[in-house]
């Protein structure tokens, strides 16, 4: 399977620069464990490169992090010590081998750019031999490399294999690595007639009304876009603002709202929107992104753990998490994050948690989600809220709401996983792995 990306023959010798990019986004994403999409953001200006440059350079990066665990398989079993211990030389190997077992690229492009960037570092100089032959000995026996893997055991890093395996089933969760392995399609949520824009857009209509276009175009090129018909969403992040079951009029908390997709659907459906988040920087984007769509919300740079407001008819917390189930669109998260991670996100969730619930008047809902496939940032997180909480009690969620009956387990909570099936195109299938719990304030 290739990620959709041409590299002109012509373009071969000026092509060391995006590789270059994508070698120092790697890096720093590693050891900074920064999200790659933060990493490539803060370098790309910096970097100088055309559309069609920082492109290549995006989707090196990216399928490098997707399928990172059968890369550094496939060269090792060609290293005689196995995996370098220096980083520097790991990650051109890395580089070189995403585009020559992942990507359209001639082979022979992506051999000699890994060398000329091996040449451009002082100290991997001595080591363009060895580049060479790893990776022409890549491109010869790629098909073996790729019959070879494992999406579980060998595509994804041991600790959270060992958890999906334990939690859901090794089964379920090969598939669930499966699904990561195949990546996502672009899925929108539109203001109206899903089934229209589906058409236009040469895509189709999603059974939770989400919209997932087939064609792989710039987003701002796509009809509707400027006009602000509709916004990018992943199908399974747009469910958790639907259950909210917001009314004209009410008032409304989105907290830690950005990007911005829920706000949006929250104003979408009449309400009267405060969406805040800590990042002013990311407030702002939330706000540009209102702007195109014309809708109208406040917003606010705050902590959410410490707000202090009046009280809400409807609160949405979308918490901070391990992203464990955007591994689809995100696949660095997998190799960046670490199991010790969890203890500070879920003591940062409780407290989140519990300040929600003070914002909320009587009688008012709250949703509480996470992009997570972990227990303690969902199912564990809330029923340690309720068994604290006797004043808040569970609104099960019906599977009718969601169009996914296999996804609202027997409390009637919310929790989709990647390999869900929607019933489309195989190709098409899957969403993030999300959970989500509707709480009502007695």
């Amino acid at each position: 399977m290739t990620e959709g990306l041409t590299v002109q023959h012509g373009a071969e010798a000026a092509g060391v620069a995006p590789r270059r990019l994508a070698f120092d986004c790697i890096a720093e994403a590693m050891r900074s464990r920064t999200a790659l999409a933060d990493v490539f953001e803060a370098r790309r200006a910096g970097a100088g490169l055309s559309g069609r440059d920082e492109a290549l350079a995006r989707a090196i990066a990216t399928v490098a992090f997707r399928h990172f665990g059968t890369i550094r398989h496939g060269l090792a079993a060609r290293l005689d010590k196995g995996m370098p211990s220096d980083e520097r030389l790991a990650i051109v190997l890395i580089v070189g081998a995403a585009q020559i077992l992942f990507l359209d690229v001639p082979n022979h492009a992506g051999v000699d750019t890994a060398v000329r960037l091996a040449a451009s570092d002082k100290r991997l100089r001595g080591m363009t031999g060895v580049v060479n032959a790893v990776l022409r000995r890549l491109a010869r026996e790629r098909d073996a490399v790729l019959a070879g893997t494992d999406a579980l055991a060998v595509n994804t890093p041991e600790w959270l294999a060992g958890r999906w395996t334990r939690r859901y089933g090794e089964a379920p969760a090969r598939a669930i690595a499966e699904a990561h392995a195949r990546g996502a399609a672009l899925d929108i949520t539109v203001k109206d007639d899903p089934e229209g824009w589906a058409a236009r857009l040469d895509g189709i209509a999603l059974p939770t009304g989400s919209v997932r276009l087939l064609a792989r175009t710039a987003v701002p090129e796509l009809p509707g876009y400027e006009e602000g018909a509709w916004w990018v969403q992943d199908a399974a992040a747009a469910l958790p603002a639907r259950l909210l079951r917001v009314r004209p009029g009410e008032r409304v908390a989105d907290l830690c709202a950005a990007p911005g997709g829920k706000t949006a659907q929250l104003a979408q459906a009449g309400g009267r929107v405060l969406a805040v988040d800590r990042s002013q920087k990311r407030l702002r984007r939330v706000e540009d992104n209102m702007a195109r769509l014309g809708l109208s919300v406040e917003t606010l740079a705050a902590d959410a753990a410490t707000l202090d407001a009046e009280p809400f008819d409807a609160i949405l917390l979308d918490a901070p998490c391990s992203a464990t189930g955007t591994l689809r669109r995100h696949p660095d998260v997998a190799w960046v994050k670490r199991e010790a991670d969890l203890e500070g996100l879920t003591n940062l969730q409780a407290r989140l948690l519990d300040r929600a619930a003070a914002l909320l008047r009587p009688g008012g809902r709250l949703v509480y989600c996470t992009c997570s496939l972990e227990p303690e940032e969902g199912e564990e997180r809330v029923a340690g809220f309720l068994a604290e909480n006797p004043g808040f009690a569970r609104d099960p969620i019906g599977p009718d709401e969601v169009a996914l009956p296999d996804a609202v387990d027997a409390s009637g909570d919310l929790r989709t996983l990647p390999s869900l099936r929607l019933g489309v195109d195989p190709e098409r299938e899957g969403l993030d792995g999300f959970y989500a719990a509707r709480l009502v304030r007695r």
